[in-house]
């Protein structure tokens, strides 16, 4: 394969390496914070009717004797199922007798209420303020909130469809800019949004973005990383999500206005998008797409920056040439999204890819994106996911070299699907072992989006990696819509979301045992080269069947 050989001489582990590492990283911990942040800005404070006796001081200042706010509480808001006020109704004239000690049930079960006519009131001791409150989320409006995040996982899920054939076909590094930009615009002006459909809108386009900034960030440290060294640098971009996570925690901790938070999580991408300039085009997408002299330039620019100048000056146009004819002239006709689909190969490529993101997110994003459901504090907790993450995603660097990607794949799929299947025959009060398995699931997912990080980019070819990455991460996307509904499942059967969020992902990594292994391969970078290795592949099995065969002959 000649660009392999082109990285080795300009440097493909070097300074250079390392400087766009920590370039495209950075912003990855902030993306994190955006997909995270509705856990904050949409947490649901404890609330109640308004009503005049407890929050209108003319109307205190009219009672006599002035009882206690429990009392006065008492006789404005009826009890709830929970034996709690009631969040939703309020009693339409006061009930003074329930201050009666012997008054009972039947003194007051029938008495009149409506709804809160006249708004709510909200706990502000853990969060000042979030979209919840803003624009009174609560009751009848409660399905408003689910509604707001199933917008934002859209955005992504359509940005997946736009940023991946877009890159393919005008660049990772440019559609990554903009990417950047429009997520500090669009995160930016949500904060300001002064109601509840323009803030859903300008989620929607910041999530957009996400995608485009996922994508081309795991790909250009892809295709500027050599075969060896590729595990180790993706897998340190999969451990900046685990800081993300950290991080979300830790700013919402600090910061409890949804705003300001919401702010504080989109600023940071004015400062990515100004130093993105400075990043390079991949040269292997130059090359494939046959913009040689601006590759030429990449490449010795890179050479430049890894100390390699002699090597980078040595760099001609005749040596491009020479190095990609192959490539340049083996596929005449463009590559587009029907040949993944139309190629037998690719086929199958494509659907077990995508049937892994969507394991993925179908059972992360339904299990992690309702932290208050949980019942503990969502701040701890969210830093226990990214803490969690660290460990298991770093083991799993270990695995793939060792054991290979396929099986590494296939059990960061299944062992999860184990825990959370496992966690359908623990009783609720075995609340420790309980933990431990959500804890173990958790974990065991973060290492298979390592995996399918690394594994999915080396299987299919540079001309179309970003449109497979980004069929995947649609897939990822529609599994993060679907797997919150599952919950609505629990009416018929507590256990009912639990198996079909264990099922899945167990499925799914079984079906990856059918992805052929691409440890210690280099990237393809046209179809022909995957044709090329299936038919070097058929030809030793081949060649082994018949060495097997005429061993037997001879010894009969």
């Amino acid at each position: 394969m000649a660009f392999p050989e082109l990285l080795d001489r300009v440097g493909s582990l070097g300074r250079f390496q390392a400087l766009q590492m920590v370039a495209l990283v950075v912003p990855i911990t902030w993306l994190t914070a955006q997909n995270m942040l509705e856990n904050f800005s949409g947490a649901v404070p404890g609330h109640r009717c308004w009503v005049p006796l407890l929050d209108n001081s003319t109307a205190q200042a009219g009672v006599t004797g002035a009882p206690r706010p429990e009392a006065l509480l008492a006789v404005a808001i009826p009890l709830g199922p929970d034996r709690q006020p009631h969040q939703c109704r309020r009693f339409r004239q006061p009930q003074w007798q329930l201050l009666d000690p012997n008054a009972t049930a039947a003194n007051w079960s029938e008495a009149a209420t409506e709804p809160c006519v006249d708004g709510w009131v909200y706990d502000r001791s853990t969060f000042a303020a979030t979209i919840v409150a803003e624009w009174d989320l609560v009751c009848d409006s409660r399905d408003l909130k689910p509604m707001a995040q199933s917008i934002y996982l859209a955005g992504i899920l359509v940005g997946a469809a736009v940023c991946g054939h877009t890159s393919d076909r005008f660049g990772r590094r440019l559609v990554l800019t903009w990417s950047y930009l429009q997520m500090a615009v669009s995160g930016s002006a949500a904060a300001f949004a002064p109601s509840f459909p323009l803030y859903c809108l300008f989620r929607f386009l910041a999530a957009f973005s996400v995608a485009g900034i996922m994508m081309n960030t795991g790909t250009l440290l892809m295709e500027w990383t050599s075969t060896k060294a590729r595990p180790l640098l993706m897998t340190l971009n999969s451990l900046g999500f685990s800081v993300g996570q950290v991080l979300t925690g830790a700013v919402a901790y600090g910061v409890r206005r949804w705003s300001l938070l919401q702010l504080a999580v989109s600023v940071p991408f004015f400062f990515c998008f100004a130093y993105s300039w400075w990043l390079p085009e991949s040269a292997r997408w130059l090359l494939t797409t046959g913009r040689l002299d601006r590759g030429l330039r990449e490449l010795r620019r890179v050479a430049a920056i890894n100390g390699k100048t002699a090597a980078g000056g040595a760099l001609t146009m005749e040596v491009l040439l020479s190095a990609t004819r192959e490539e340049l002239s083996g596929d005449p006709a463009p590559a587009r999204l029907s040949t993944l689909l139309r190629t037998p190969g690719l086929r199958l490529r494509t659907c077990i890819s995508m049937l892994c993101w969507f394991a993925f997110g179908f059972t992360f994003y339904g299990l992690a994106l309702d932290l208050q459901a949980l019942g503990s504090d969502v701040f701890l907790l969210q830093v226990l996911i990214g803490v969690v993450d660290v460990p298991a995603k770093a083991g799993v660097l270990l695995l793939l070299s060792r054991l290979g990607r396929r099986p590494s794949q296939a059990a960061s799929l299944v062992l999860p699907g184990l825990c959370v299947l496992a966690n359908t025959l623990v009783p609720h009060e075995m609340g420790a072992v309980r933990s431990v398995l959500a804890v173990a699931g958790l974990g065991s997912l973060g290492a298979a989006f390592t995996c399918i990080s690394i594994y999915g980019g080396e299987l299919f070819p540079t001309v179309l990696r970003m449109t497979a990455v980004g069929l995947g991460q649609m897939a990822a996307r529609g599994g993060a819509i679907l797997g919150p509904l599952v919950r609505l499942l629990g009416a018929h059967g507590p256990s009912l979301p639990l198996l079909v969020y264990g099922t899945v992902p167990v499925l799914s990594g079984l079906t990856a045992l059918l992805l052929p292994e691409t440890r210690g391969l280099p990237l393809p970078d046209t179809v022909q080269d995957l044709q090329g290795r299936a038919a070097e592949k058929a030809t030793a099995s081949a060649a082994g069947s018949a060495g097997t065969s005429v061993l037997k002959c001879t010894r009969l």
